[in-house]
């Protein structure tokens, strides 16, 4: 009689399936699915396993208002955006300059005052940016139905502090979502980023250097100076912050502390500019975190006995 083998599953231990379980729910890659009701995510990424879309709980207390010496920038991504609100064709946005100067807090304040007409957000850090296809992916899977009414809904990508050195390769995945790729023309999704350098690769002399004087190995060496520019050509629109003057850093402070029932004088305006010279410049940040310092000072001194 030939010899049978039996085919009947052996179940495994309880402790080795619950691992197994474990291990697969870490490699197998997860579906993303976006709430319409959520005004912004976070992408997740930890050291092991699929990264997910983290729902944040948002401050929406900064309005646009509240945002002063930055006419020109305002007017320009608040024109921008509603087009894109609109359906009507928009721009990608690389916000530039010197750091505190408000292009963090002015994509804050976009939200607060267009969620209601369909904007969210979804922040994505320099080094997920491997996670756009995904994201992307997730958006263009909305449902179209108006009577959910995810057909209006619009997603702006959000990259904060943008910048890459020479060995990074996460931004070849940005330049394809924003300008390369089949699917790169998306009408609900555009990327805002933020970054203190306008060239978001760096730029080195001695690649100059090197081309002046034939030392570089390459039979093309302009097209490494053509790559380190192209990222941010992708980026139709952008937008310059610069060092504030005295006057703008006083109105941004006078406002926070008006707004939290303060009285503006002589002596605060001293104690703001002190503050500012302590810490090496002036700036909307630097004005916020004065006044925030200020009203402590002020409501503590009144609750002592």
């Amino acid at each position: 009689m030939p010899n049978t083998v039996s085919t009947q599953a052996v179940p495994l231990p309880d402790d080795l399936a619950t691992l197994l379980s474990q291990y697969l729910q870490k490699q197998l890659p997860k579906p993303i699915a976006l709430d319409p009701n959520v005004l912004a995510y976070r992408w997740v990424s930890p050291q092991n396993g699929q990264g997910w879309l983290k729902p944040l709980d948002v401050n929406l207390s900064l309005s646009l208002d509240d945002l002063h010496g930055i006419d020109t920038q305002k007017a320009k991504i608040v024109q921008n955006t509603r087009q894109f609100l609109a359906g009507y064709p928009a721009n990608h946005v690389l916000m530039t300059g010197t750091r505190g100067a408000g292009k963090s807090s002015l994509v804050r304040a976009l939200l607060n005052a267009y969620q209601s007409e369909g904007l969210r957000m979804i922040e994505v850090a320099r080094d997920d940016l491997h996670a756009l296809d995904d994201i992307r992916h997730a958006i263009e899977e909305l449902s179209d139905d108006p009577k959910d009414g995810t057909k209006s809904l619009r997603y702006v990508v959000y990259c904060d502090d943008l910048a890459f050195n020479a060995q990074d390769e996460n931004y070849r995945t940005l330049k394809s979502v924003l300008d390369g790729s089949l699917a790169s023309e998306q009408d609900n999704l555009l990327v805002y980023a933020t970054s203190n350098r306008r060239h978001l690769l760096p730029q080195l002399m001695r690649d100059n250097v090197d081309i002046y004087n034939g030392q570089t190995d390459e039979v093309n060496p302009y097209e490494t100076i053509d790559e380190t520019v192209s990222l941010s050509d992708r980026f139709g629109l952008w937008l310059a912050f610069h060092p504030m003057n005295q006057d703008t850093y006083l109105q941004i402070t006078q406002h926070y502390l008006e707004q939290s029932g303060l009285d503006w004088n002589d002596d605060v305006r001293a104690e703001a500019l002190k503050w500012a010279s302590s810490r090496g410049g002036r700036s909307g940040r630097v004005a916020y975190q004065f006044a925030r310092h200020w009203v402590g000072v002020s409501k503590l001194e009144h609750t002592k006995p």
